[in-house]
């Protein structure tokens, strides 16, 4: 082994996209080269235009050029698409949101992770009780290019009547399910398949080929809930799960209402795994309303930054970024949305978790001002 060799190049196409996309995505730049700096990791940015911001540029949401980049990159570090102009415009007939549609079905990007977890110290910002969003932690796996959003539908002639048809083949479910219970070895050693088997046929086909799968994971508990159980389990006990796995609407339902758990959509970070690359992203929009004013709170940004190391083979990259994050909330620090003890503004958050990635042995001391310019008090 030649130990003079030079560390490769990760390739990352960064899709800042419209309203405070630019911004978060910028803080997640910041710490993505804190962890250069500190674990020797190179990487490659690529920009590209998506969503609003390509339409007025390019006529498209996503152009050519901004695939061409993500089909040739390891992975994609994605803002937030969205705009008022179109989104109040029913006669718009191009859209932002068909950009991110269009580049989620050319990457291939058929399992959707989203991890759902609660701090101690914004237990108050949470809608539920205290006691029960407590030490939360699961992750959800939803299957994202198959089932009822892709299947054949239309309305008969008379216009009466409409269908939409909810189709899955055994490889879909197998090839997210193995990913679920690998997950789940590195977790609590649970996953959680969600379904309606009392009811739908492909529901059945999941239990079907999840049972006959898990075998191959004998270390791992199995459970089985119906979808509504689930539903209630989450507002109930949500501390019971550990890795959810469940078919593409469901998924789509569970995760946007376990969002509501941790308080703030500005914590949520995401990914979509892909047979190429895969894309990394926070679960907030765009909010126009907030862009430029420095006001955003980049932790999602960041945080998807992380699930990015992970996947690209640097776990220890990663849980170093999540443990600053975590350390920084825990001082009381935060953007206002969280209600903070201490309130930064996005460009602060993102050039404090950078430096204490960059310098973990630094010891961070909060007073009561926000800092100046770039850094808090840290010695």
């Amino acid at each position: 082994m030649n130990m003079s060799a030079k560390p490769r190049k990760h390739k990352i196409a960064l899709l800042p996209g419209d309203g405070i996309g630019p911004e978060v995505t910028e803080q997640a730049i910041k710490v993505l080269d804190a962890v250069s700096d500190r674990f020797g990791h190179l990487f490659e940015y690529c920009h590209g235009d998506v969503g609003a911001i390509a339409i007025e540029r390019h006529g498209d949401p996503l152009p050519e050029e901004t695939l061409e980049a993500c089909m040739n990159a390891e992975a994609v570090l994605f803002g937030a698409i969205g705009d008022p102009k179109y989104d109040n415009n029913p006669a718009a007939h191009i859209r932002p949101e068909q950009g991110l549609l269009r580049l989620r079905k050319s990457l291939g990007l058929f399992a959707n992770l989203r991890p759902v977890k609660t701090y101690q110290q914004l237990l108050h910002l949470s809608p539920l009780r205290e006691p029960i969003v407590q030490g939360v932690d699961f992750v959800i796996y939803r299957e994202l290019t198959g089932g009822i959003y892709f299947g054949d539908k239309g309305r008969t002639e008379d216009g009466l009547a409409a269908y939409d048809h909810c189709n899955y083949h055994r490889a879909e479910i197998e090839r997210i399910a193995h990913l679920a219970f690998r997950q789940a070895r590195e977790r609590r050693g649970k996953v959680t398949l969600v379904d309606k088997a009392n009811v739908l046929e492909t529901s059945r086909l999941w239990r079907a080929a999840v049972q006959e799968l898990a075998q191959e994971y004998p270390d791992i508990q199995l459970e089985q809930l119906f979808v509504d159980n689930a539903a209630m389990q989450l507002i109930q006990n949500p501390r019971q799960f550990d890795v959810i796995l469940t078919s593409n609407m469901f998924g789509d339902i569970l995760s946007d209402a376990a969002s509501v758990l941790p308080g703030s959509l500005g914590l949520l970070p995401s990914a979509s795994i892909g047979a190429q690359a895969s894309l990394f992203e926070p679960v907030h929009g765009s909010y126009p309303q907030a862009a430029g004013q420095d006001i955003a709170n980049p932790m999602a940004a960041i945080l998807s930054a992380a699930m990015m190391l992970d996947q690209l083979g640097m776990p220890e990259a990663g849980t170093a970024v999540r443990l600053t994050v975590q350390h920084v909330l825990e001082k009381g620090i935060g953007t206002p949305e969280l209600q903070p003890a201490i309130s930064y503004g996005c460009s602060q958050i993102g050039d404090l978790i950078a430096h204490l990635v960059a310098e973990p042995e630094e010891e961070l001391l909060v007073k009561d001002a926000p800092i100046s310019e770039r850094l808090s008090t840290i010695i």
